[in-house]
């Protein structure tokens, strides 16, 4: 741990100084720092400082809109997703309605827009979890899909992908990773290898 807290310091003195060459701070109360192990044992948490006040060490950070937690399960993210999820399947709800309701195609854009863009936000980061956590988000997914066709509470899931023409999440995550790592490749700068 000691020759990591050593290597994390040169990166950031690295760091500040190059900040201070470019006119460029890096804001302390701002900054944090997340030890991602998945050892069960305690041990000591790094002790890093920037501009000579330690750094805050904490168990999740929020980066981009994905939370990272410690032990890298993504459990945090998703439970946040979860409700982001279920403000958006309220506005389809609404939207849904039989007697008043809108249209089916205009079901499925709301949905694509609403609450399929937010689960594909990061997915080729936090598709990674585990299968339990992931599966927290296919009843949002399952519950849209119904919404949108009108197909009752019991009808089979493999129906509704069909009906609906999408995918089932984990299909829709691969799809989404394999594009994102071709697209890598295909760059000339790129230096994957």
């Amino acid at each position: 741990m000691a020759f990591i807290e050593r290597q994390l310091q040169i990166a950031v003195n690295k760091l500040t100084q190059w900040s201070i060459l470019n006119g460029f701070t890096f804001s302390t109360s701002k900054t944090s720092c997340v030890h991602f192990c998945r050892k069960r044992r305690l041990h000591p948490e790094p002790e890093i400082e920037l501009y000579g006040q330690d750094i805050n060490v904490v168990s999740e950070v929020k980066f981009l809109g994905v939370i990272f937690d410690k032990k890298l399960t993504f459990l945090p993210h998703v439970l946040q997703l979860r409700k982001k999820l279920d403000r958006a399947l309220n506005i389809l709800k609404v939207l849904s309605n039989t007697s008043w309701g809108a249209s089916r195609l205009s079901l499925l854009r709301v949905y694509r827009a609403a609450i399929l863009s937010k689960i594909d936000y990061g997915c080729t980061i936090y598709g990674s979890a585990r299968q339990s956590v992931l599966q927290k988000l296919n009843t949002f997914h399952h519950s849209a899909l119904r919404l949108c066709s009108g197909a009752f509470r019991t009808s089979p899931v493999e129906s509704l992908y069909v009906e609906c023409h999408e995918p089932s999440l984990e299909h829709r995550r691969q799809m989404l990773t394999l594009h994102y790592f071709s697209k890598i490749l295909t760059k000339p700068e790129s230096s994957i290898f």
